[in-house]
C-alpha cells in the first residue's frame, strides 16, 4: 500500500517520537531518569505501554540499553546521539507549553550553563536570527501521494 500525503521529514520524525509517550520518555531521560521503573513514575505510562515505547525508540536508535545489574538482568535506558539532538526539540516544546498551555509559573525551570534560566528559540544557524514564519520560504516542496 503506498502512503498518502506528502512525503516529508516531519511526518518521518513523527512516526519515531511523536507521540506523546515517547516525548514524555525522552523528558525522564533528559530529566536523568534511565531505568525503568522511574521512568514510568515519571511519565505516568503503564508498565505494557513504556514497554513498546521503550522497544520503538531502541529499534529506532534513538535511545540504547545498557546493563546494570547481571542477576537478574536490567537495564537502564540512555539517549544516543539522535536521542540527544533531540534535547533542543524537547526544550522548545517546554517553552511553548510554558507560554500557551498552563497556567501560572512553568512548573519546572531549566537553567543554562550561563546561569540564567533557559528560554529555548530557533535560530538561522547562518545569520543568528530567530526564525519566523513570515521570514521563512519553502523553495522545494515535496508533491502528496495521489
Amino acid at each position: 500500500m503506498t502512503p498518502k500525503g506528502r512525503n516529508c521529514s516531519i511526518a518521518k520524525a513523527l512516526d519515531l517520537v511523536g507521540e506523546k509517550w515517547s516525548l514524555l520518555i525522552l523528558r525522564e531521560i533528559v530529566l536523568g531518569q534511565r531505568r525503568f521503573d522511574a521512568i514510568a513514575r515519571g511519565t505516568g505510562a503503564s508498565r505494557d505501554i513504556l514497554a513498546a515505547r521503550l522497544r520503538t525508540l531502541v529499534d529506532a536508535d534513538v535511545l540504547t540499553k545498557r546493563l546494570y545489574e547481571d542477576h537478574p538482568p536490567r537495564y537502564e535506558y540512555v539517549a544516543t546521539e539522535s536521542g540527544k539532538a533531540l534535547y533542543p526539540i524537547l526544550m522548545a516544546i517546554m517553552e511553548w507549553g510554558d507560554t500557551y498551555a498552563i497556567d501560572g509559573p512553568p512548573p519546572t525551570v531549566v537553567e543554562h550553563r550561563c546561569g540564567e534560566q533557559l528560554h529555548a528559540q530557533v535560530v538561522c544557524a547562518h545569520c543568528n536570527e530567530p526564525l519566523e514564519a513570515r521570514d521563512a520560504t519553502v523553495v522545494h516542496l515535496s508533491p502528496t501521494a495521489p
